[in-house]
């Protein structure tokens, strides 16, 4: 698979693990732009929240990392940004579906 964040899954690219359980993986970005920038991932390929089974539980397992790592990071009670796009018009790079967990500083609206 061409997938890049599928590589990162199997162990054939290296990342900065965050976090990590049975079927997600949080890791730093490589280009952040705050000084808390995580992307979260199932590890199981979906293209993007349009893939998603209503019935799969692996939205409220993203949810919950996003929960301990902000925590973990002391950006819980300061506010952080939770960010997934759909689509390469909204800014989808890499077509496995990701959430950024972005932190550490002030946000503007809209975003920039």
């Amino acid at each position: 698979m061409e997938c890049i964040f599928c590589k990162i899954v199997n162990g054939e690219i290296p990342a900065s693990k965050v976090y990590e359980n049975e079927s997600v993986l949080a890791f730093k970005d490589i280009n952040p732009v705050a000084p808390v920038h995580i992307l979260i991932i199932p590890k199981k390929h979906y293209t993007s929240v349009l893939d998603i089974d209503t019935k799969s539980n692996i939205l409220n397992e993203i949810f919950e990392a996003a929960r301990v790592i902000a925590k973990e990071l002391n950006i819980d009670e300061s506010g952080f940004r939770l960010v997934t796009n759909t689509g390469e018009s909204a800014g989808q790079t890499v077509k496995h579906i990701h959430f950024h967990l972005i932190g550490g500083r002030d946000m503007q609206w809209p975003p920039g």
